[in-house]
């Protein structure tokens, strides 16, 4: 709703790419600033799941970080080579660490997706989230 309300206040079509788009980070800044409440609670759960963040441990403190600035620069309208790539790049990891973990090793995982205390199982919504990732990332390079 809040999408729709600065859509419609700029003049723009309700339903338009531009309000999917704003929907997209929106959502992307919400979600950062629930991981962000409690960082360290967030990186323990995240790095039970994430590939990267296995392996590098200090990306888990860093993934937050990265999501707000994505969602600030769609919000913005930086340029596309400003945004995108890291769009892309936390999307991707996220969306072959989720598919990895739930649905080729069958783990039963809480999702870290709203912050580290939360009691979401991980599957279709963060898989979601990070399609939704990987979309806005192609569709700011291509548009």
């Amino acid at each position: 709703l809040l999408s729709c309300g600065f859509t419609y206040a700029s003049g723009e079509a309700l339903f338009s790419m531009q309000n999917l788009m704003l929907f997209v980070a929106l959502s992307m800044a919400v979600l950062a600033i629930q991981k962000l409440q409690d960082l360290f609670s967030f990186s323990n759960s995240f790095i039970t799941y994430d590939l990267l963040a296995m392996r590098v441990v200090p990306y888990a403190y860093v993934y937050p970080f990265i999501e707000a600035y994505v969602a600030i620069g769609m919000v913005a309208k930086l340029p596309a080579l400003a945004v995108a790539p890291f769009s892309l790049f936390i999307g991707g990891i996220g969306a072959i660490s989720v598919i990895k973990a739930v649905y080729i090793d069958k783990r039963e995982l809480k999702c870290a997706c709203v912050g580290g205390d939360s009691n979401v199982p991980l599957g279709f919504i963060s898989l979601s989230e990070n399609l939704f990732m990987i979309a806005a990332g192609i569709w700011m390079l291509f548009s």
